[in-house]
């Protein structure tokens, strides 16, 4: 057995959990005795089978429902019932079936999905054939040939490719986002059956891995072929959801199928959600019955004592029932089972204080909510042939839109387009790249500005764009510095080129190199091609070779590449690029003071507007001290012992005393519109975690790029410890920290305060950098930037490895409680099953609505675990669509979801809710008050057509128009003025408090209803002596009070007035008087004859011809309406809401005035970026992890490597292939060693003056250590933490473990 990693762990928590899996190759008999999992993919909750049976339980665990349910049961008992069972069936069948219908499509959806999947095809290896085979057949053991650009079906061992060393390429935007092409290889044994099927077919090797489970960059296990063990990595397994790319084809072993895969395991399961406010009327309705009971044992007790008293003695006028025994006897007994019975009938009769309408409004006005946002033409996304509507898949939540607090994002292809573009640069201490106006002032480039015309240059890309002429006179002139700029960008590099249909092409290993050689090719140096000894390029039409000696590769700790060429001169050079504070410390010493401030301002200025930025430069090498140095290279990378240390300190002596250059600055591309998206969201109290699979650098210039991080943030830290203690240290000093700079007052003016506190004492390189530096920093005098000073607040960084730690049992509240300080939260480097345990963590222990917002297969399991999840129909296929409530063609759609539908959403179900509640009360009570009239036999007070209207047609469109249609302001004061979303954070609209006060409202208008009426006609007569104390006149006179104030009520309620509106409201009281005339005076007496309604006919010209009819609607009118009118007025006058107030201002004319305006966008013009020039951060961001320089001095890169490779020194031409359908290969990014973790802080630009205070104490001595670690042991963490002193500037640095 073996003993695994921690990556099995979630599989531990089980007593019989297995500890291995063991297989064969092309064995089925063998493989099926562990019963291992099929690759059949099921997604979907129902079948046919069991669709009604789990639809309906899930359904009855709605309170109401099942209350419903039991009601309508009792109704079918004649001696207690006295209202047909059908009034209550019809309702409760029109719900069920309404709500089924809609899961059953969405469920539909899901099968859809689910049969596309499991219907792809793939090639089985069975005796010396390939067989066709569906997905859904592929079993552990099958060994599998896959060709370019498919999917992988399952999770597999590569044997075999199509690629020199058994190498190949594929994407893994489905798993983590990321779109840079990353390699695997087969094992070198294997790798030699190639495309042999009959090799292939006798191919028995036995794995022994670990279980299935959800560790994407990890795996181990052992092949055992021919008597030999060979180790399996996580470099030789191809993942379900992986593309294959730029590779003929490959042959694979399933060791994972179906549900055991862990792109399946990382999906999360499909959950019933239910809003906060379902939940709440789930409670209401349980308060409500036992009102209901409650008034229903006052009404059998005192029907117990009326019987004993008085009813008994009358039976001969009043008989009992049939059921009651032995009723000549008039006993206690009989009496008993009498008021037994009532007990129930007076449950019938009041059941309308929860009425089944309330449910079924609630359902259509959803429905309605859904089209609002399907049919809002402001959310179509508009992209030619892929343009997309906005979309809500579900009806259930469109409320809790109005609630959310937390808004859990992914960044690439959610907050960004993850397309690069070179932006701007600086050369030879030179800025390049601002557009200027016509008054000389720059201006940020817009579809309209003009672009360069690059058709000077035979190579450029017609996509290409820039606008600064000034670069391309220099290029033409042959500038020195411009030529050693671009010659540097078309030689220091990894990128690999092919030919697509004749038209030469750049693969690489991240974006930024993609887009840092484009624009070298753009400009006129073009790269041409490579072999593992040499690199062509083309320089202003003339080709070049350069002998490609050695490359010094890129990792997370160097932070920099370089490549050392022989040009054709004989003279040897180093190219070297990266990120600015390794660059600027290794500069030559006498590099002119001038030229160091100009670029590091320049950096400052790229930095600070989101762009990302690296230095360049180079150094002439003598050929013998070259020779030297190699020998010593060559040394170091056999070296046995601490090899790594060992090249770090050989390439660290040739890369000095360089030349500087420049820098170049080249853009992520934002999505449109998400800065202003994140600002406004952020006023409104919405918090933002961005949960990403990159790597931190990365990750901070994007959140300062879209206004997550601004230079107002007082305080970032990045959390990344790779122990437990090491991250609990962390986390507490973090958690001390924030607490001292939010209790703190903000600081107006003064220097910031930059310490960096070291928990080990830090190298001498680390050490040496870390002196203190006097830079004047300028202060923002900006009105606005003062107006909108709130402190800034603070901000956390946090990776993936320490994440693992950090949402531990022992320290997951520790994490949220520092987390929940901040105003923003950034997770780099995370799986997608630790994007759900985010997200699962708040949503447990915070009393918020959570929403989960991502584009790509990797964030289904945020969205199916937050309450809320948002897909976005992006560049990464649609299962987040498919797994989400709602749909958005790009994230700045979702202010318009969460600040316009969602408040309004909210506003209306509140409203609708009160008002509802309100009449429902009022029509009730009024039943109970005249129980004590009427013997308390459970007669009702009102006409049974009546009571059958009122929830039906008579108050039923009027709610409805209220709950679909009003609103307190327009949608485009609740886009300028976010903070109108707050109410909804914290319920309050709709709440116990509220509900208690609809409550009383309801009963007091039904006791002012019942005895205004009552006490009018009480001994009452007309003028003609007739006698109008009768049962008909009161009914008439309380029912047509009841509707006259519950009208005049939402009328009041009704703060958006339109032509429905008025239709709806004023045409219920038209349709109820033209009913009760109908039903009164003008239908035959012979159609009514035979129904309860007969007693009241002729009773409407009978009463209204009364003085104590309209004294008795006039008076209910005053005491109910008028109190309310006056109440609304007052509030109003003297304590106005927000939303009053700017409905108030919106019926005077008054427009927002420009400084609002301000307050509520964010446009990312250049005089705006300039004015945050005094920020701290480093606009540093290249590549995901280690670069593969070995490989393509390996040759383990190209195709027919063996004729690419020629004599040293040679000069023979060499070009990319011309064979458009075998594309070359392509670069790729091998996963980078743990705990290789950079020590340097971010670059502190010049010109600023910063107080470094340098904390380097041993803790391994206890009286140096802080005292909240006192008394734990000695500690060997290290870590560093940076604390920023002033609003407005801001420090982030890595922690070196």
């Amino acid at each position: 057995m073996l003993s695994w990693l921690p990556c099995c762990s979630s599989s531990s928590h089980e007593k019989n959990a297995p500890t291995e899996r063991r297989l064969r190759a092309n064995d089925r008999e063998y493989n099926s005795q562990f019963r291992y999992a099929d690759n059949f993919i099921k997604t979907s909750k129902y079948n046919i089978i069991t669709f009604v049976p789990q639809n309906l339980f899930e359904q009855f665990q709605r309170i109401a429902n099942f209350y419903f349910l039991v009601l309508m049961i009792l109704q079918f008992v004649p001696q207690i019932s006295s209202i047909s069972w059908y009034s209550t069936a019809i309702p409760l069948v029109i719900v069920l079936a309404f709500s089924a219908i809609k899961d059953g499509y969405d469920d539909v959806q899901r099968h859809i999905s689910d049969r596309n999947v499991n219907s792809r095809k793939s090639y089985v290896v069975r005796n010396g054939s390939l067989c066709e085979e569906e997905w859904s057949n592929v079993k552990v053991g099958d060994v599998i040939r896959m060709m370019s650009n498919q999917f992988v079906a399952a999770d597999l061992l590569l044997i075999s490719t199509s690629e020199p060393h058994g190498m190949c390429y594929i994407e893994t935007m489905e798993l983590d986002g990321e779109t840079n092409l990353k390699t695997r290889g087969a094992m070198a044994d294997t790798a030699e059956m190639g495309d042999d099927l009959d090799g292939i077919t006798r191919f028995d090797g036995e794995i022994v891995c670990e279980p299935p489970n959800n560790k994407l960059d990890k795996f181990h296990g052992k092949l055992i072929w021919n008597g030999k063990e060979y180790g399996i990595t996580n470099d030789n397994i191809l993942l379900r959801g992986c593309i294959l790319k730029n590779t003929r084809w490959c042959y694979g072993v399933v060791i994972f199928a179906g549900n055991d895969t862990k792109l399946m395991m990382n999906s999360g399961k499909t959950k019933f959600k239910r809003t906060s406010l379902d939940r709440f009327l789930n409670i209401l309705i349980v308060g409500i019955v036992l009102f209901l009971i409650a008034m229903c044992l006052i009404c059998t007790i005192l029907c117990a004592v009326w019987e004993y008293q008085t009813g008994r003695y009358f039976t001969i006028y009043l008989p009992w029932d049939d059921v009651v025994p032995n009723p000549e006897q008039r006993g206690g007994r009989q009496i008993a089972l009498i008021a037994f019975l009532q007990f129930f009938s007076y449950i019938i009769l009041l059941n309308t204080v929860v009425p089944i309408s309330l449910y079924v409004s609630v359902e259509i006005i959803r429905f309605i909510h859904s089209l609002w946002i399907n049919y809002d033409a402001q959310m179509f996304y508009e992209n030619g042939d892929k343009s997309v509507p906005a979309k809500a898949h579900t009806t259930t939540l469109n409320e809790e839109l109005g609630q959310v607090q937390y808004v859990f994002s992914d960044k690439t292809g959610t907050l960004t387009r993850n397309i690069m573009t070179f932006n701007k640069c600086t050369i030879n201490g030179i800025s390049y790249g601002d557009v200027y106006d016509r008054k000389g002032e720059i201006v940020e480039p817009s579809d309209k500005t003009p672009a360069l015309d690059f058709s000077w240059n035979q190579m450029s890309e017609s996509n290409f764009k820039f606008y600064d002429s000034n670069l391309v006179d220099a290029t033409r002139r042959r500038v020195p510095e411009v030529d050693d700029f671009w010659r540097l960008l078309a030689l220091c590099h990894t990128v690999m080129p092919e030919r697509d249909k004749g038209q030469l092409v750049y693969q690489a290993q991240s974006p930024d190199e993609a887009a840092l050689t484009s624009a070298a090719r753009n400009f006129g140096y073009v790269f041409r091609a490579r072999t593992p000894q040499s690199i062509t390029i083309e320089v202003m039409g003339k080709e070049e070779n350069y002998e490609l000696l050695c490359i010094l590769d890129f990792n997370n700790e160097r932070k920099r590449m370089s490549v050392v060429v022989r040009g054709s001169d004989g003279k040897i050079r180093l190219y070297c690029k990266g990120a600015d504070m390794m660059i600027m410390q290794r500069i030559k010493p006498s590099t002119s003071p001038i030229m160091r401030d100009s670029t590091t301002t320049h950096l400052a200025d790229f930095a600070n507007i989101g762009l990302r930025t690296l230095c360049l430069a180079y150094k002439d090498i003598d050929s013998g001290y070259f020779a030297n140095w190699i020998r010593r290279q060559q040394e170091a990378q056999v070296a046995m012992d601490n090899r790594d240390a060992k090249l770090d300190a050989v390439y660290e002596e040739i890369e000095k005393d360089m030349t500087l250059i420049g820098a170049t600055a080249i853009e992520d591309k934002l999505q449109d519109g998400v800065p202003e998206a994140i600002a406004r969201l952020s006023e409104a109290n919405i918090k933002i975690w961005v949960l990403t699979g990159d790597k931190t650098e990365t990750a901070i210039n994007i959140a300062y790029s879209c206004r997550l991080l601004t230079d107002d943030t007082k305080e970032i830290v990045v959390v990344d410890g790779q122990t437990e203690p090491e991250v609990e240290v962390q986390l507490k000093d973090t958690r001390n920290t924030f607490e001292q700079i939010l209790a703190a007052p903000t600081l107006g003016s003064g220097k910031p305060r930059i310490e960096i506190e070291t928990i080990h004492e830090d190298s001498a390189i680390s050490s040496a950098r870390s002196m203190d530096r006097n830079i004047v920093t300028p202060d923002l005098k900006s009105a606005e930037m003062a107006e909108n000073d709130n402190g800034g607040g603070v901000a956390l960084v946090i990776n993936g490895d320490s994440l693992a730690f950090a949402l531990g049992a022992r320290l997951e509240r520790t994490f949220l409680e520092v987390a929940c300080m901040c105003n923003a939260v950034i997770c780099c480097r995370v799986t997608p099953l630790q994007k759900a345990q985010v997200v699962d963590l708040v949503k447990r222990n915070k009393k918020a609505v959570t929403l989960s917002i991502g584009d790509g297969a990797n964030d289904v399991s945020m969205i199916k675990t937050a309450h809320i999840g948002v897909g976005i129909s992006g560049q990464e296929g649609m299962q987040a669509v498919l797994a989400s409530d709602y749909s958005v063609g790009q994230f700045k759609y979702l202010e318009r979801l969460l600040l316009v539908h969602g408040r309004w959403s909210y506003i209306r179900m509140a409203k609708f809710l009160r008002y509802f509640f309100y009449k429902n009360f009022a029509f009730t009570l009024t039943n109970f008050w005249y129980s004590f009239f009427c013997g308390y036999s459970a007669q009702t007070v009102f006409d049974a057509v009546l009571i059958a209207c009122y929830n039906l047609f008579f108050t039923a469109l009027p709610v409805l128009a209220m709950g679909s249609l009003d609103q307190d302001v327009d949608d485009h004061y609740s886009l300028r003025y976010p903070k109108l979303y707050l109410p909804g954070q914290f319920n309050l609209f709709f709440n116990m408090r509220i509900f208690i006060y609809s409550v009383l409202h309801g009963m007091f208008s039904s006791l002012v209803i019942f005895f205004i009426p009552y006490g009018a006609f009480y001994n009452a007569a007309a003028n003609s002596g007739k006698d109008l104390d009768d049962y008909s006149a009161l009914a008439f006179t309380t029912f047509t009070a009841l509707i006259v104030v519950v009208t005049g009520q939402i009328a009041f309620d009704t703060a958006y007035w339109t032509a429905i509106s008025h239709f709806v409201i004023w045409g219920s009281l038209v349709l109820y008087f033209f009913v009760c005339f109908l039903l009164y005076e003008w239908l035959p007496v012979s159609w009514i004859v035979k129904t309860s309604s007969s007693i009241s006919y002729g009773v409407v010209y009978r009463t209204m011809v009364t003085p104590h009819f309209w004294f008795s609607l006039l008076m209910v009118c005053v005491v109910l309406l008028l109190p309310v009118m006056l109440n609304r007025f007052f509030w109003l006058d003297t304590h106005p809401s927000f939303a009053d107030r700017l409905r108030v201002r919106r019926k005077m004319g008054k427009k927002p005035s420009s400084k609002e305006d301000k307050k509520t966008t964010f446009k990312r013009t250049a005089a705006t970026r300039r004015s945050v020039r005094g920020s701290l951060r480093s606009g540093y961001a290249f590549s995901h992890s280690q670069g593969f320089g070995e490989l393509i001095l390996k040759g383990k890169l190209f195709k027919n490597v063996d004729n690419l490779r020629g004599t040293k020194g040679s000069s023979a031409k060499i070009h990319p292939t011309a064979d458009d359908n075998q594309p070359m290969l392509l670069s790729t990014v091998p996963e980078v060693s743990s705990g290789n973790s950079a020590d340097y802080p971010m670059h502190l630009p010049a010109g600023d003056s910063h107080n470094l205070s340098v904390n380097t104490e041993d803790w391994s001595h206890h009286a140096n250590r802080p005292a909240y670690v006192n008394g734990g042991g000695p500690s060997p963490h290290q870590g560093v933490v940076i604390r920023g002193g002033k609003p407005y500037h801001v420090m982030a640095r890595e922690t070196q473990v």
